[in-house]
């Protein structure tokens, strides 16, 4: 079984944003053009820095007022040297192409879900294994923690800046058919789920009937009624108006916390002189808190709204049966030390 160690210090990450040195693939207007040196220390040429930020969810969605603040602050703090422009609905690329624009320095920031980076850094992969955490504030100390400066130093060997940790709620079932209270009640249950091999093994553990599809194509399944139901945060859920497509229940399950990962380019780093690249790197510290707090507050306005438009919402759950019913999903994780360290950090 691969090894690798995770707990590596904070400090390492630091030395890691000052040593590498990389060309940078992002825009910038200069009246100095190719006389700006790499890293300079100085900022007294006026040079003006112009990032792209992206990511694949809506306007409204918390990512993209996440980095609107970013580009607010970085731009007042840095006197205009920095100026981001944001790029939401995959404007500029979805999650995957967005995490391999940053390897090239293609793209200079980005905040996604942890899947598509699991491509580039496969150790993320244990983040999406269900009922990982305890709740949010378990969640949050482990990724802020060793733990999670570990696998932004793994992020680190791949190009990439893992700035701070963000969030996209917590995965609850919704579908057509029944309330759901127990895993018996998903038995043969159509689900659409993400393309995640966990995810499809932990639904046939439940007993239901996962079918992995893009997000465009499961809302046309499920106002069609292919498949029965499907599991999201609540936000998406009221983004994208699921009682509008036959999902009437609503179970909090809170299987999966979505965790999403603020984060820049090394190139990008590389091209800035030092002061600008300590601000930029110091809000994007800061955003990934911001970030979580607004997931929170819409999260509880997105489930006041599915009940007023008539979705039956099944709060108080027992989650301990759908957990021991997937336990033997974690058998499948590669990377078994790094699992037992997020377990034992939750004792």
């Amino acid at each position: 079984m691969k090894k690798r160690k995770y707990l590596a210090p904070f400090v390492a990450v630091l030395a890691s944003l000052s040593l590498v040195a990389c060309g940078s693939g992002s825009d910038s207007d200069s009246t100095n053009e190719g006389e700006t040196t790499s890293g300079s220390d100085s900022t007294d040429s006026g040079e003006v820095f112009k990032l792209q930020a992206g990511h694949s969810l809506p306007e409204d969605h918390p990512y993209e007022k996440a980095f609107q603040k970013l580009a607010e602050t970085v731009e007042e703090r840095t006197d205009g040297q920095i100026v981001i422009e944001t790029f939401p609905s995959s404007q500029i690329g979805a999650e995957r192409e967005l995490t391999e624009g940053l390897t090239f320095g293609t793209v200079d920031l980005v905040v996604s879900s942890t899947a598509p980076v699991t491509n580039f850094v496969p150790e993320l992969g244990v983040l999406d294994l269900p009922f990982l955490f305890n709740d949010r504030e378990a969640a949050v100390e482990v990724l802020e923690g060793e733990i999670g400066q570990g696998l932004f130093s793994s992020l680190s060997e791949q190009g990439i800046i893992g700035l701070s940790w963000g969030e996209n709620g917590f995965r609850h079932i919704t579908n057509s058919e029944r309330p759901i209270n127990s895993p018996s009640d998903l038995e043969g249950l159509t689900i659409r789920t993400q393309e995640n091999e966990f995810h499809l093994a932990a639904f046939e553990m439940l007993g239901a009937s996962p079918s992995p599809m893009a997000w465009t194509e499961a809302l046309t399944a499920l106002q069609q009624g292919v498949v029965k139901g499907q599991e999201n945060p609540a936000i998406v859920a009221d983004q994208f108006d699921l009682y509008n497509a036959n999902q009437e229940h609503m179970t909090l399950t809170g299987h999966v916390y979505s965790v999403a990962i603020f984060m820049l380019s090394q190139d990008t780093y590389d091209k800035l002189p030092e002061d600008l690249r300590e601000i930029l790197v110091e809000e994007g510290q800061n955003i990934g808190s911001y970030q979580r707090d607004l997931i929170v507050e819409m999260e509880q306005e997105s489930l006041n709204k599915l009940a007023e438009q008539g979705m039956q919402i099944i709060e108080d759950i027992d989650v301990e049966p759908f957990r021991s019913a997937i336990s033997d999903v974690y058998d499948r994780f590669e990377y078994q030390e790094l699992l037992q360290q997020i377990l034992d950090a939750q004792q």
